[in-house]
């Protein structure tokens, strides 16, 4: 009788000792994702997306504003109403909007502001461009993400 208790007693100190170490892995792990280290945009240098049909070529933010430079891809001539990005203060002029672009056009918009982050941080905004196919009155929009360190 007395084996029985010493095996119940092994097999308890068993299963507390790999307790107590997914305990603390689990504990390192919360860590570790509460400092940022899991999330994938800290790794992401760059990054200009611009839902179809426009592209967005490439996208800069500096304590300036943000730099974007934006591709017609609808097959036929739109006309560029308006660029916001959001987290930026003020909202795009140059060049004259609205803008005409020819497909396949590229073209660098300014949206000159104060970025609410500090400079050495990241930027992350919304960005919004609205635009008219050429022979329509309605606005349609196209969405995206600009990432860049300020």
């Amino acid at each position: 009788m007395i084996l029985r208790k010493n095996k119940g007693q092994a097999a308890m100190e068993f299963l507390m000792t790999y307790g107590w170490a997914i305990l603390a892995a689990v504990i390192v792990i919360v860590v570790l994702a509460s400092f940022g280290v899991f999330s994938p945009s800290n790794y992401v240098p760059n990054k200009c997306i611009l839902s179809s049909p426009l592209g967005c070529e490439a996208g800069t933010a500096d304590p300036n504003g943000v730099k974007l430079e934006i591709r017609n891809g609808m097959g036929e001539t739109i006309s560029i109403s308006n660029v916001t990005v959001e987290n930026c203060v003020a909202t795009v002029n140059p060049p004259v909007l609205p803008y005409t672009m020819v497909d396949q056009n590229v073209t660098v918009f300014n949206v000159p502001c104060t970025l609410s982050s500090q400079s050495g941080s990241k930027f992350k905004g919304k960005i919004t461009v609205t635009y008219t196919k050429s022979g329509t009155t309605l606005a349609q929009t196209s969405t995206g993400d600009l990432v860049d360190e300020i």
